[in-house]
């Protein structure tokens, strides 16, 4: 990887934060303060600060859904994506859009689901068979 992403955005408690981006999405825990926590978020950094969160709207389109926008997320290869998504499952989340697969065989197969973090920040995960074939038209 060439590069790092990284994405600051404000949470409400940092208590439940913690709680689910380490024990429900298996983030590690990096730096933080009292206002602040980063996790590393795949090989990517998250800055979460106290304050009020954006508010999202579904007006997405997914296929025959509507999903929450503006929306964060990740491309996981599909074993990883299952993981999470069972993870997810067992600890009862509340999904958006429950996981499933879309444009099955064809170009840009992949697996996805919507959810909300505590604070209501909106998560989309992708997963894909081959990550080569994310760009594929």
């Amino acid at each position: 990887m060439s590069a790092l992403f990284h994405y600051a955005f404000h949470v409400t408690c940092l208590d439940k934060t913690r709680e689910f981006y380490t024990n429900v999405l298996g983030c590690i825990e990096g730096r933080s303060a009292e206002t602040w926590v980063d996790f590393d978020f795949y090989g990517h950094q998250l800055s979460l600060h106290l304050g009020e969160p954006s508010p999202t709207t579904n007006t997405g389109r997914v296929g025959d859904h509507l999903v929450p926008m503006p929306h964060f997320g990740l491309i996981l290869p599909l074993p990883e994506w299952q993981k999470v998504a069972k993870r997810l499952t067992d600890a009862k989340v509340a999904f958006d859009l429950a996981p499933n697969v879309r444009f099955e065989g064809l170009p840009g197969e992949q697996w996805t689901m919507f959810f909300k973090d505590p604070s209501g920040n909106a998560i989309e995960l992708k997963g894909f068979r081959d990550l080569a074939k994310v760009y594929e038209k």
